[in-house]
């Protein structure tokens, strides 16, 4: 072997290992944020099995209360993302994980549903700009050649918040009554707080970029600095654009039509699955329901993280964004179908791996077209618009599930939207100019 390549090899065999001490020291810790984060955001699923009696929330109103979570995001994804950039992730990240972590806690006290609602819109309200936020962060630390798998290794928090979510809070709210609340009360309670020491950890354990990093020495910031900004000038066909003119690019408002109609679906399921198993049986405890419902998110989480894997390793990503779309439709076009309920099960776990594969390839598709710092304004507008979506799924199942008593006729309405948007998918152009 010559010297060259001897040199060679050692320069690649540092540079994994820069990147393997970036991974390990950034992505675990953004990870448990998101759990965080999509514990608060989704266990009024399971709240809903002793909130709506008590509450007296009909389909519809919890519906209504699920999304109206997303009302509040759509409204301030975007102002967020600008303060962002004003005054930088680690600052604006822990301002996000204090203030939801606030207004998760204030929604156990709740008495009627227009505090609900109140409270579910302040949610959203407070957490808006987490995600595109992270995703931002961690564009600033990782190539374009990795990042299909880095975001999907920090978006398994959500199948894994499910995962994690549906044992703990069911078995919270059968076994902790404390000081006369109830089971439910509590469970928001102490899945609110964490959130708050989120904040807090993320203050003081964040910095902003490779160069502040004390973490690295000066060979490893200098390596990863200059990757990164060769990276950046190797992708010669994208464009930056102004705020106004990212939110009304038409390549970005069609991946915004996609991500709705995807959240639509995703989310509709997600926030009916406790529901939807309890209709199986009328014997099922709340804690025997939390552990059947990890099963199809734990299948999910293996899915999408090799799924995402593959689209780095081939450099694709408009199918490895497009196919599963359409193996969730289907999956879930089926689901009302058939009778036995370990058969709707599997169908539930093929549709929620199919729409967590989605996630990952799907992110990357605007750096395609798009510089690092417009990218990532696109990202919060697509975010924040297909964030409606999450309004629009719980909705529209709630209304067909109190209009026919049953939640069949809903699953296959957004099943042909994940067609239509697998479609949309696959047929759509990034590699010309935007």
């Amino acid at each position: 072997m010559t010297a060259e390549c001897l040199q060679d090899s050692s320069a690649e065999s540092f540079g994994r290992q820069v990147m393997r001490k970036v991974t390990w020291r950034i992505v675990p810790f953004t990870f448990l944020l998101y759990v965080i984060s999509y514990l608060d955001r989704a266990n009024i699923g399971y709240a809903a099995l002793q909130m709506n009696h008590e509450l007296a929330l009909g389909a519809e109103a919890f519906g209504f209360a699920s999304g109206v979570f997303f009302l509040g995001y759509f409204l301030f994804e975007v102002p967020s993302n600008v303060m962002l950039a004003r005054y930088g992730a680690r600052v604006w990240i822990a301002r996000i994980l204090v203030s939801w972590g606030v207004v998760s806690v204030l929604t156990a006290f709740v008495q009627t549903a227009e505090q609900l609602y109140v409270l579910r819109f302040l949610l959203g309200v407070a957490e808006a700009g987490f995600f595109p936020g992270i995703i931002v962060y961690l564009t600033q630390w990782f190539r374009a050649k990795e990042q299909a798998t880095t975001i999907a290794l920090f978006t398994a928090a959500i199948p894994v918040s499910y995962l994690m979510g549906a044992p703990l809070s069911t078995w919270l709210m059968d076994n902790v009554n404390w000081l006369g609340l109830s089971g439910w009360r509590w469970m928001i309670i102490l899945e609110g707080g964490p959130a708050i020491l989120g904040g807090i950890a993320t203050f003081l354990y964040l910095v902003d970029r490779p160069e502040q990093a004390p973490w690295l020495d000066a060979r490893e910031k200098a390596w990863l600095v200059q990757e990164l900004e060769a990276d950046r000038k190797a992708r010669t066909n994208v464009r930056h654009l102004s705020t106004l003119r990212t939110m009304l690019n038409p390549k970005v408002l069609f991946l915004s039509l996609i991500y709705f109609v995807y959240q639509t679906g995703s989310l509709g399921i997600g926030y009916w699955m406790p529901q939807i198993i309890k209709g199986f049986s009328g014997t099922l405890t709340n804690t025997e329901i939390g552990l059947i419902a990890m099963v199809p998110y734990a299948i999910a989480t293996v899915g999408m993280i090799m799924w995402s894997r593959n689209s780095d390793r081939t450099g694709e990503r408009r199918f490895h964004s497009a196919l599963p779309l359409l193996l969730a439709g289907a999956a879930l076009a089926l689901v009302g179908a058939v009778g036995a309920p370990w058969l709707a099960m599997a169908l539930i776990s093929m549709a929620l791996t199919g729409l967590y594969a989605f996630k990952a390839p799907f992110w990357a598709l605007p750096s395609l077209f798009l510089t690092r710092s417009t990218a990532a304004m696109s990202i919060a507008v697509i975010n924040s618009i297909g964030n409606l979506g999450g309004f629009a799924g719980p909705y529209l199942i709630g209304l067909v599930k109190g209009s026919t008593g049953s939640a069949t006729a809903g699953l296959i309405f957004l099943s042909g939207l994940l067609v239509v948007s697998f479609l949309m998918t696959a047929l759509m152009r990034l590699e010309e100019r935007a």
